[in-house]
C-alpha cells in the first residue's frame, strides 16, 4: 500500500493552475463548510460542488476509489449501526431487528459528508507536488516543526509502503499464503510487522544523522523560488474568492435551515 498522493501533480487542469497557498485556504474553508451541514437538503448541493470540484482536477477515478477504500472502513461500522440504535421513529420492524428514521439520516449525512470531504482532500493534496504543499502550509504561519514531521512523516509512509510490498512479494515467492488464517501465519505477520518496524527505526536514524550532517537546523529556510505572474495570481484569488463564497452559503445555510 502506498500513498502516493501526488502522483497525477503533473497533469494540466484548473486545480493544477490554482496557487497551493490560495487553494489550500478555498479548500479547507469549504471542507469546515461541508463539516458543518446538517441538514438533508444541503447534501445534493454538497455532492454537485464536490464533482465539479473532482471534475475540474481531472484525476483519474480510480485513483479517487483506492484512496478512499481504506478510510472507508472506519465509518462502515457507524453507517450500518446507526439505523438500528439511533432515533425513536420506526420505520421497519422485523422481531427484534427495528430501523428507526433518525439512524438512516444520520447514516446518509455523516457518509455523504464524508465522502466529499475526504474527495476535497484528495484534489488539495493530489493536484501539487506534495513539497509544494507543505510550503504553502508554511508560507500561511504553519510552525517549522510541524511542517517538518508532516514532511517526515509523509515520506516514511511511502517507504513502509515500498518495504512492506518488497516483503511481502518475497513472503510470496516462498510459498507464503496470506489468506490462509492459522497460527502459522499469524506468527509470520507478526515477525513481518517487527522487521518493518525495526528496518524503519533503523532507516530512520540514518536519515536523521544524514540531515544533520548536511547542516539541518543550522540553514535559514529556503523560500519557494518559482516565480508567480500576475495572471496566476488573478486566477488563483477569483478561485478562491469563488470557493470561499460556496462555503459562506454552506455555512449560512446549515445555521438558518433546521438541523434534521
Amino acid at each position: 500500500m502506498k500513498l502516493v498522493l501526488d502522483r497525477y501533480a503533473y497533469l494540466d487542469s484548473p486545480l493544477h493552475r490554482w496557487q497551493q497557498s490560495y487553494k489550500m485556504v478555498a479548500l479547507f474553508g469549504l471542507i469546515f463548510a461541508f463539516a458543518f451541514i446538517q441538514n438533508l437538503a444541503l447534501l445534493p448541493a454538497a455532492i454537485i460542488i464536490t464533482s465539479i470540484i473532482f471534475k475540474l482536477s481531472k484525476l483519474p477515478f480510480s485513483f479517487l476509489l483506492s484512496r478512499l477504500r481504506y478510510p472507508s472502513w472506519f465509518i462502515l461500522a457507524v453507517v450500518i449501526l446507526l439505523p438500528f440504535v439511533a432515533g425513536e421513529t420506526i420505520i421497519f420492524r422485523w422481531g427484534y431487528l427495528v430501523v428507526r428514521e433518525e439512524g438512516c439520516q444520520d447514516a446518509l449525512l455523516i457518509s455523504v459528508r464524508f465522502f466529499c470531504i475526504l474527495t476535497i482532500s484528495l484534489v488539495l493534496f493530489g493536484t501539487a507536488p506534495f513539497l509544494d504543499s507543505i510550503k504553502a502550509a508554511r508560507s500561511l504561519g504553519l510552525s517549522k516543526i510541524i511542517v517538518d514531521m508532516t514532511l517526515l512523516a509523509y515520506r516514511y509512509l511511502e517507504e513502509l509502503g515500498e518495504m512492506l510490498t518488497t516483503m511481502q512479494r518475497a513472503i510470496k515467492l516462498r510459498g507464503f499464503q496470506p489468506k490462509n488464517f492459522n497460527r502459522r501465519n499469524l506468527r509470520i505477520f507478526a515477525q513481518l510487522t517487527g522487521s518493518i518496524l525495526i528496518r524503519s527505526y533503523e532507516r530512520s536514524l540514518r536519515v536523521y544523522q544524514a540531515m544533520i550532517l548536511r547542516g539541518y537546523g543550522n540553514r535559514k529556510a529556503i523560500g519557494n523560488s518559482r516565480k508567480s505572474n500576475i495572471t496566476e495570481n488573478l486566477y488563483s484569488f477569483w478561485a478562491t474568492v469563488i470557493t470561499l463564497i460556496i462555503a459562506i452559503f454552506f455555512m449560512t445555510m446549515s445555521i438558518y435551515l433546521p438541523t434534521t
